[in-house]
Formats: structure tokens, sequence, C-alpha cells
């Protein structure tokens, strides 16, 4: 079948297109020239569908006489107006196409069709919506997604933007918009649920007097429980797991079913999914933890289902304690979870032995420095307590130096008889005690052993003379 179509609602259709009426007199004149027909109403709706998302294609179908010459369609916000004339193979619609969806293309539309010279009434009006203009909100319900029939539930979108009214789908279909003034969380209460309920819903968010909604929600599912018998869970090897170590937590039904959910109580995450391949009894799945750690610490139960009613759940199982025992520090390799924490730890070891050897190394050199120092100390107080070197070289070049600077200690002998005592080299020669000095001597040190000098009366002294001649540097 074919169908004329035009380009986007900016321009570029293929066939005459009237962009808009000039006042509102002429759209009141074509409106009454139009209910002035007798011809049926015609019909409209959108393909794919009322609801579009930003820039996906969309057409406006319109339907009236097989003998029909010409077809407009009209946006009643936007006081704009397209025409068309009737394909060749005398079909009875038309569509109008718009390539990209923007927020020009959202709007109430309505179609009509000319036969001769009258025309039929307008059609039904045409709600169209563009979505993803505004940033997406969030659903959530209470008391949560998997609702016992009969219970009572609410859902309620969330959003950040300064939003006035909310719209609500269901499995693509569009729940009428509330329209909630000054909310930011507005509740759509669904009462008592039933088998109906179940499916999976999204909200968005959108202004007064608009066409356009912002992007959807993430799916929520409601899964309506208490359909089927209840099935059992059981862990393997057991309910007490250590940390790090390995559970399976096995759901079994005494009914046909072919999918199983497992769900762990106050878990905001959606319940996991498991499809069996082989449908043949025994009608069992097993959910593996691994590795276990103290989040998967809590109360479990399962369900099973059909897949031909995904939304339908039996009754839950009878409540399962999974207790893990140990802690975090008998871990096993890291998971991807584990990972950015394990690699911290091992910057922080990294950057402690940096930091300690650093510390060691500072250490030795300010010991070496101390003495480094020291040893400068003790060779300076030595060369103050020595002749310089140079002496010896003036002593050698001046005659008035040609004498050998010499210094002595003299020590005196603290015995009562044998005293002695250290004499100049110029004593008297009839002194009768030896003496014992130390030379000083600018280029050698020597120890010698010299007698005293003969007394008068001609005896040699009893002990000799000991000298030690020490060389100043």
């Amino acid at each position: 079948m074919s169908s004329a179509r035009l380009g986007t609602m900016g321009g570029g259709a293929t066939l005459p297109t009237i962009t808009a009426l000039l006042s509102l007199g002429l759209c009141w004149d074509l409106w009454g020239h139009i209910q002035a027909g007798v011809l049926p109403k015609s019909s409209i709706w959108a393909d794919p569908g009322p609801t579009v998302t930003k820039g996906s294609p969309v057409t406006i179908w319109c339907q009236g006489s097989q003998w029909a010459d010409v077809y407009r369609l009209y946006k009643r916000d936007a006081s704009r107006l397209w025409e068309t004339k009737t394909p060749q193979d005398s079909s009875n619609m038309v569509g109008f196409f718009f390539k990209h969806s923007s927020s020009d293309t959202a709007g109430l539309y309505q179609c009509a069709y000319r036969r001769g010279t009258r025309w039929s009434e307008w059609s039904h009006p045409l709600p169209l919506a563009v979505t993803g203009m505004y940033r997406e909100p969030s659903l959530s319900a209470r008391p949560g997604s998997l609702v016992l029939w009969g219970e009572n539930l609410t859902l309620q979108c969330h959003s950040e933007a300064s939003f006035d009214r909310f719209a609500l789908t269901k499995d693509k279909g569009l729940i009428t918009p509330l329209r909630l003034e000054g909310q930011r969380s507005p509740d759509f209460p669904l009462g008592r649920v039933n088998h109906s309920h179940g499916g999976s819903y999204r909200c968005y968010g959108g202004h007064y007097h608009s066409y356009t909604w912002s992007a959807p929600s993430a799916p929520l599912d409601i899964l309506i429980t208490g359909m089927y018998k209840k099935p059992s869970l059981s862990a393997h090897p057991g309910a007490s797991v250590p940390w790090g170590g390995n559970v399976t937590l096995q759901c079994s039904s005494e009914t046909w079913s072919d999918t199983f959910l497992l769900s762990r109580e106050g878990s905001l995450s959606p319940p996991q999914h498991l499809r069996l391949q082989d449908t043949a009894a025994p009608f069992q799945a097993n959910f593996t933890l691994s590795p276990v750690t103290s989040a998967n610490n809590g109360t479990y139960r399962c369900y099973s289902s059909l897949s031909t009613s995904p939304y339908l759940l039996s009754q839950p199982s009878d409540p399962l304690e999974l207790l893990i025992s140990g802690s975090s520090e008998d871990r096993l390799p890291p998971t991807a979870e584990s990972g950015p924490q394990t690699g911290l730890k091992s910057y922080l070891n990294v950057l402690i032995g940096v930091s300690v050897a650093f510390i060691l190394l500072l250490l030795l050199l300010i010991f070496l420095l101390i003495r480094h120092q020291r040893q400068d100390r003790c060779m300076k107080l030595v060369a103050a307590t020595s002749v310089p070197k140079d002496r010896g070289q003036q002593k050698s070049s001046s005659p008035a130096l040609d004498v050998q600077e010499n210094l002595y200690a003299v020590v005196k002998d603290t015995e009562p008889e044998d005293s002695r005592q250290l004499d100049s080299q110029a004593a008297a020669p009839e002194a009768p005690q030896d003496v014992t000095y130390a030379q000083l001597n600018h280029s050698t040190l020597r120890q010698e052993t010299t007698a005293p000098p003969p007394s008068q009366s001609g005896e040699p002294s009893a002990e000799p003379s000991v000298y030690a001649t020490l060389a100043i540097h």
C-alpha cells in the first residue's frame, strides 16, 4: 500500500504543504468549513506509536473515504497544516512522515479529508509525545517490587528537575499522566494488586501544556507472588560459610517450572533470574555465590515461575539464613569489588617502606657529618698546640734563628733519695741529680739517654738522663 509522505515538520515536504495559518480568524473559518460537511469522520493514529523517542522517525496516518481527493493534517497547538493528495491507487488512507522527532514534532494532531467540495469532520485528537528531552527520573516501589497477591502497591517517581507532571508506563502502554504541582516525588497508587499488575514500569517527567517528556526511568519489574505452590531452598555445603568460600543455594519445585528467582531480604538489587535449559524433572536451579563476603549475610527466599508468564511467581520458599564466618583478613585473591581497596593498601605499604628507607639514610648522613666535624675539631686542636712547619724554613734561611728551638718538660722524681729533675742544657756541672726531659723538635721524634756531667769529684752519676725529642708538625 503506497502513501504520500512529507518531510520533517520544519519543511522539505514532497507534496504541497501549508506551513501555518496566518491568524486565528482563518483557523476558525477553516474549522467552520470542514464542520459543514456530512462525510464520515476520519481516523488518525501514529506509527510506531503515540510516544516516540527524540530523533526517531514517526508516521501519522489518516484514514477516510475511498473516494477522498485530499487529506489534511492539522497541529492544533501550533496552528500548522499539512495537505496531500490521495495516492493514485485509490487508497483510503495516507501517511504524514516525520524523519526526526523533536520538540517541534510533539503536539496534538487531527486530520480530515475532502471529496469533491465537501470536507469530513475532524478526527479525534491524537497526542504525540516525544521523550528524551530532559534528564530521566527514578522509579521505586513500596513495599517493594515483589508483591504478594492482594497487597497494596504504590509506585513513586522521583526527579531533581522541576517537573509539574509525571507519566507512568507499563509494558510500553501509557498510563494517564498526573499533574502534581511542586512535587518532586509523586506517588502512583495502584491499590490491591492482582495478576494484571505484573509487568515492567517506567516513569517520565514533563511540563504542563507540553507534549515533551524526559527520558524514561530505568525499568522496574513488578512481580506478583502467590500464584503457585512454594518451592524449597537449601544451601550446599551448608548455611554457615567461611569468608571467601563458596556456597550454592538450590531452589527446587515440585510442580513444572522453567524459571527460578532468588532474592535477599533488604536488598535493593532486583532478584537473580535463572531459566532452565532442560525442563525435565527434577525442576531445580542452582545459584552459586563465590567468593562469599559479609555482604552475602542475610535471609534468602526463592520463587518458581513460567517463562510464558514471567511476572507471575509462586509463593516464597521458607526463609534460609546464610551466615558468613571469619573476616576480610583471610581473603582470597581480590575480586573486582575488592581490587581498588587492595591497590590502595599496596600503595600505602610501598609509601611506608620508602619513608623508612629515607629516614635511615638521613640518620646515616647525620652520623657521618657529626663524625667528620669531630675529626676536623681534633685536627684543629692538634694544629693549635703545635708549632707551624714554616718556622723550620724560616730558621734555615735566617741566621738569627740558627739555634734550634726545643721544648722541654721537666719532671721531678718524687722519691726522696733518688729524686731527679729536668734541667736545661746549660745546667751547672756540679748538679748531682739525674735529669729526665722531653724535647720537642721540629722535624723528628726520638728518645735518647744521656748521662749527667761528671761531678767535680770525678764520680759518675748513679742514674743516666733520659729524654725524648718530639717533632712539632
